[in-house]
């Protein structure tokens, strides 16, 4: 399996502009397309760094059992959370892109364009 990795862009749409505070969390993540919901990948950034390019690997992965590599197909996803913490709740900024290839080559482009209900 050896390791994986993931080029991602991440945008807001200009729509949700006036819902996001600069200093608002941002989870950029991966996660298994057939599995459990927990990211195989993530990183922490504010709206401040939007809009950002990074990488998401095996380095970032919570758990070492799940890595990226483990898993043949993800979800890319961004979420804005006025919390700042991990879980999801009404009133997040989202957007995600998927299933695709964890062996994916191409940058991948999220727009966070949506709310969380």
């Amino acid at each position: 399996s050896g390791s994986a990795s993931l080029a991602v862009s991440v945008h807001l749409s200009p729509s949700l502009l006036e819902q996001a505070a600069l200093e608002d969390t941002v989870f950029i993540f991966a996660r298994a397309a057939n599995g459990p919901r927990m990211p195989l990948a993530i990183a922490r950034r504010t709206v401040a760094d939007l809009p950002l390019d990074l990488e998401l690997n095996d380095a970032m992965a919570m758990m070492p059992a799940m890595r990226l590599s483990a898993f043949p197909n993800v979800i890319v996803g961004a979420r804005i959370s006025k919390t700042g913490n991990a879980m999801p709740s009404a009133g997040d900024l989202f957007g995600e892109m998927g299933p695709l290839s964890r062996d994916n080559t191409e940058r991948v482009s999220i727009t966070i364009d949506r709310v969380v209900r």
